[in-house]
């Protein structure tokens, strides 16, 4: 017996696995063994030449912690003792309440137990050694081993010792009460289901996450897995595989700048979101791997490999050529100069022709015509009182608008004067009329009205005496003056 002990407790060292009775609290067993005698006629305790009887039994145990549970234990068999001078047989049956104490937590395949408790003896014969038909078993001890087989299959061998509370039952009362010893082996079953609330596979008891969604592949601890150690879970994790941050959905980031590396084309330089993580030195909307033209002054439309636009091809960028959709020297600043006056087409009145700078590109009026303007302003007469022309004036206004079409920079003022009879606001009325008819007939021949301006004087500018009326003839006037300003 000592050897199968100490074999007992080699297989405890040596055999490890992953019990269930801390999820499955319930254990039925079946158990069948031999029963022996120790009391005032002998001691049959371990001994192979003695007399022995059989006995049968149930138990139910109930899971407490990972070291205790709590065990009923009910046999029926037979007691007795058979040796000269006489001998002893008695049936019974026995309900036996025991504390257990597991030496090895459930984890182990091969746990030895020890306990103690107590019960009662129902004695079914030899009612003339005793009247009593029950003795308590006060206590009752002993120790045993559970041999995982599966899951929920166990092995038990257990020794049970029965101290009777009387001293009767084999018909002497002599010295300490009798005892009775049971040498049993069963088969047990462990029962009882489990709660997992998340239906992930483990039970509520070792869940430490015990809200995983449903469908997740959880560790042994019931939470997800998390194969990176990041932190964040696999079904959660974009990048599962290689640990990185919650704010980017577990990826890494290895240069900080908030864009996973999957999606940064610039893993290891700190850039933008809208470059994909590149960095923009010049600041140009194009990344600096892309960019050929990486110094860039700030403000400076680029093309898509990061060099300043250039529409027109001259080889002067947009933003320092005046005309950049027309192909124009670098001395002009990227302008064309058409007649070659040295005023490029964009400021020039008269591209075609050959102009000043003073005259917006445009020739100069000669002094025989501005002479002959003077001429045709002397010739220009209104009837008496009226700002109608007579008709000989429409000649000199006619030989005018030629004038000015063959000017076309050229800008008109028409000014009107009054002698100083009548009262001084009626002469500026008519004096402005009379401009203004003048303005009217030249606009009618094509001249465009930005070019004329009219401006009525009245009696406010003499050239010679209103006292008489030669001098009064020559107040009464009109004016024509040329002029290339805006």
């Amino acid at each position: 017996m000592k050897k199968l002990l100490l074999l007992f407790t080699c297989l405890v060292m040596i055999t490890i696995s992953n019990a269930q009775t801390q999820d499955k609290k319930w254990n039925f067993g079946l158990h069948g063994g031999i029963t022996q005698y120790n009391g005032d006629l002998g001691n049959d305790f371990y001994k192979t030449d003695m007399a022995v009887y059989g006995v049968g039994g149930i138990s139910v145990s109930r899971y407490i912690s990972s070291h205790f549970d709590l065990n009923l234990l009910i046999t029926k068999g037979t007691f007795g003792y058979n040796r000269p001078p006489g001998y002893f047989i008695g049936e019974f049956t026995s309900a036996l309440v025991n504390f257990r104490f597991n030496v090895l937590a459930p984890r182990y395949a091969v746990r030895p137990y020890i306990f103690v408790g107590g019960g009662a003896i129902v004695f079914d014969k030899n009612l003339d050694i005793s009247p009593k038909k029950v003795d308590f078993a006060a206590p009752s001890f002993g120790a045993g081993v559970n041999f995982k087989v599966t899951p929920t299959v166990m092995i038990n061998l257990q020794e049970t010792f029965m101290y009777s509370s009387e001293d009767t039952r084999d018909g002497v009362v002599k010295n300490e009460n009798d005892m009775y010893l049971m040498h049993t082996v069963g088969v047990t079953f462990n029962f009882g289901k489990k709660k997992d609330a998340d239906n992930d596979g483990v039970v509520d008891r070792s869940d430490k996450c015990a809200n995983t969604p449903a469908g997740v592949t959880v560790d042994k601890s019931g939470c997800p897995l998390d194969v990176d150690k990041d932190g964040v879970a696999d079904y959660m994790d974009i990048c599962p595989d290689v640990a990185g941050t919650k704010e980017l959905k577990g990826c890494p980031d290895t240069d900080g700048d908030g864009i996973a590396d999957k999606d940064d084309r610039c893993p290891n330089v700190i850039g933008s979101l809208a470059l994909l993580g590149c960095p923009d030195a010049d600041g140009d909307g194009v990344a600096d791997l892309d960019d050929n033209c990486p110094d860039t002054k700030a403000g400076y439309n680029v093309n898509a490999v990061g060099c300043p636009m250039d529409n027109d091809n001259d080889g002067i960028i947009n933003e320092e050529d005046r005309c950049p959709d027309v192909t124009g020297p670098a001395s002009l600043k990227g302008c064309p100069d058409t007649d070659g006056d040295g005023i490029v087409d964009l400021d020039d009145h008269c591209p075609q022709v050959i102009g000043t700078l003073t005259n917006h590109g445009c020739p100069e009026i000669t002094k025989e015509v501005a002479i002959k303007i003077t001429q045709i302003a002397s010739k220009i007469f209104f009837e008496t009182n009226s700002d109608a022309l007579k008709v000989a004036s429409l000649v000199q206004l006619d030989e005018l608008a030629k004038i000015l079409k063959e000017y076309e920079s050229a800008n008109l003022l028409i000014e009107g004067h009054t002698d100083s009879k009548g009262a001084d606001a009626y002469n500026e009325t008519l004096s402005q009329k009379r401009t203004e008819s003048v303005k009217t007939y030249l606009m009618a021949q094509g001249i465009m009205e930005s070019r004329l301006t009219t401006i009525g004087y009245g009696e406010t500018k003499p050239i010679a005496d209103n006292g008489t009326s030669v001098g009064r003839s020559k107040n009464r006037r009109v004016e024509l003056k040329t002029s290339y300003k805006e």
